[in-house]
């Protein structure tokens, strides 16, 4: 009953008021001919607001080491967990078949040294004999064809040994970048084969966790908000007690057909390791849309059986009575999206004697505290 009582006494407060302002207003119209109204420039609705999208923090970069030699371990110098520098030895392989045929190429290489030397001296000699013409044109150009193949096959023996000592130089495995071995697949003695995928023997895996980055889809709705280079707030339910903060590095620059949003990705400093590729992780970015919707008091408009209207006053200090589209309800505000601009003077609390063309005083009102827009996901 009490609370019947709060209720009827502050509604007839409010009508009080509303009743005392329209004598007040009337009353100065009769003295100075020019009814006073209050006005508010119609501004759009700048306020930051909130998007809170999911995802998955992934490692800068990851690869999986395979054997380029076909051998046996014969050693392995680091383990899961172990940070590495680009270049540090990993592990060592035993590669008695590669070297038996690295051996054998060297010795075909000398051969055909041998030969080819000889083969250039006798076609110098050769040539030398066919200017005091003592030899035959054609015998003096077999013996050239023969100097030329000579040549031929030492630079392919020279290439064969070269071939072979590069892949000699994969008996030590090295890390490709800096990063953290997550895994190792092998152990001393280990038959390993070359290649990769299941043709090859997989080693380690080796990933960059320092920085990470998170990938989000934004929807169409905000995409054109997102720019590269803007920071962006990163919460992890197992780091509760820190704050992370990522940058936007890229975006996909296209919308997916589908789903309609915009592929991003934020990368994130973890120089002290707290952040652990895998991990689920949420991504807040706070965005100003400097062109949205214009907004005003939701005291502002009157809903009549033809529409929305606003009583807007012109540059002449006229009444006109303008009608709108209204777009969403943020409370003591509202979205209108069509049939106002932008920084037009609109009558607070309008009442139905400012008819059409009256001649108003305007007063600046108070601003009224406008509340966050409900837009955004989570």
């Amino acid at each position: 009953m009490l609370v019947v009582l709060v209720l009827a006494l502050a509604l007839t407060a409010g009508i009080w008021r509303h009743v005392q302002d329209n004598r007040a207003r009337r009353s100065f119209a009769e003295q100075t001919g020019t009814v006073t109204v209050e006005v508010l420039s119609a501004k759009r609705d700048t306020k930051p607001h909130d998007l809170l999208l999911p995802g998955n923090i992934t490692a800068m970069l990851e690869t999986t080491i395979y054997a380029r030699a076909n051998g046996y371990v014969a050693r392995w110098l680091v383990d899961i967990g172990d940070h590495v520098k680009i270049g540090q030895q990993l592990a060592i392989l035993d590669t008695p078949e590669l070297d038996q045929q690295l051996a054998a190429a060297q010795g075909t290489q000398q051969q055909s040294e041998a030969n080819f030397e000889l083969a250039r001296v006798t076609a110098q000699r050769w040539q030398e004999l066919l200017q005091k013409q003592v030899v035959s044109k054609q015998d003096n150009d077999q013996t050239q064809g023969g100097y030329q193949a000579s040549s031929a096959a030492l630079a392919n023996s020279k290439a064969n040994v070269a071939q072979l000592k590069d892949l000699q130089n994969f008996k030590n495995v090295t890390a490709p970048f800096e990063g953290t071995i997550t895994k190792r697949t092998i152990d001393t003695g280990s038959l390993v084969s070359q290649g990769s995928g299941t043709a090859g023997t997989a080693l380690f895996s080796l990933a960059q966790t320092d920085p990470l980055r998170i990938f989000v889809d934004v929807p169409q709705s905000d995409a054109p908000l997102i720019e590269v280079g803007m920071e962006a707030k990163i919460f992890v339910l197992e780091r509760a007690n820190r704050d992370f903060t990522g940058v936007v590095t890229r975006t996909s620059g296209a919308l997916d057909p589908t789903s309609r949003t915009l592929h991003v990705e934020v990368d994130i400093p973890n120089h002290d390791g707290a952040l652990f590729a895998g991990m689920y992780a949420q991504v807040k970015f706070t965005l100003v849309d400097k062109s949205g919707p214009i907004a005003i008091p939701s005291d502002a408009f009157v809903f009549r059986s033809s529409g929305s209207q606003v009583a807007v006053v012109t540059n002449d200090n006229k009444i006109h009575w303008q009608p709108i589209e209204v777009g969403r309800d943020f409370g003591t505000y509202m979205e209108v999206l069509t049939g106002l601009d932008e920084n037009v003077r609109v009558v607070m609390n309008p009442t139905d004697d400012l008819t059409e063309g009256l001649a108003v005083e305007p007063k600046a009102a108070a601003q009224k505290p406008q509340q966050q827009s409900p837009q955004g996901g989570g």
